[in-house]
């Protein structure tokens, strides 16, 4: 008997031996304020990337990411946000009462990208569902990596609100961006029905 209680403490300690090397290894990715240190495979860096949340003085450098944003998705000349949506957009990220929140990739003092989520209920599971409705990496900085620092940025944040999942969509003819989609989540092979009224 006292042969399995050993077993079974070293097993224990073995597994906490590996959850202490995991959480390691995620250590060496970010550190408190998401400083990346490291990147996947092939995926040039810029050399101090930060994933940090928005601030008021970042509106001037966060305005252009998020018209290029809303450039690729259409809505520019003509189609363009209206500017009261834009500034409400902005005043919800720092309005305790709302579930919106951003996230900025800053390099050497420039913004580079932008990620926006928020939270919602579910009826199929506890806790908050973690909806990231947009992502934009400045042109200069895509394939480096930047994406993914976002995105996994509001994994953490997910995780931290207690969100068993964070899910987004995107036009099926981003395909630059799907490859990166495939590479940190799964397709859930739903298709996104809508109605404007």
């Amino acid at each position: 008997m006292r042969e399995n209680r050993t077993s079974v403490a070293e097993q224990s300690s073995h597994c906490l031996d590996e959850a202490a090397t995991l959480r390691a290894d995620a250590k060496l990715r970010c550190d408190s304020r998401y400083k990346i240190r490291d990147s996947s495979p092939g995926a040039p860096m810029p050399s101090s990337l930060t994933v940090r949340p928005v601030t008021r003085a970042d509106y001037d450098q966060w305005l252009p990411l998020w018209d290029g944003y809303n450039t690729f998705y259409g809505r520019s000349g003509p189609t363009a946000l209206a500017p009261e949506i834009t500034q409400m957009t902005w005043a919800r990220f720092f309005d305790g009462y709302e579930p919106m929140h951003a996230l900025v990739a800053e390099s050497d003092g420039k913004l580079v990208g932008l990620v926006h989520y928020l939270f919602h209920r579910n009826t199929t599971m506890l806790g908050p569902v973690c909806y990231l409705q947009d992502l934009f990496t400045d042109a200069s900085q895509r394939g480096k990596g930047v994406g993914k620092a976002l995105i996994e940025a509001v994994y953490e944040k997910a995780k931290a609100a207690g969100s068993p999942r964070v899910y987004w969509h995107t036009n099926a003819t981003n395909h630059t961006a799907m490859k990166l989609y495939n590479y940190v989540a799964d397709h859930s092979g739903f298709v996104v029905y809508r109605k404007d009224l």
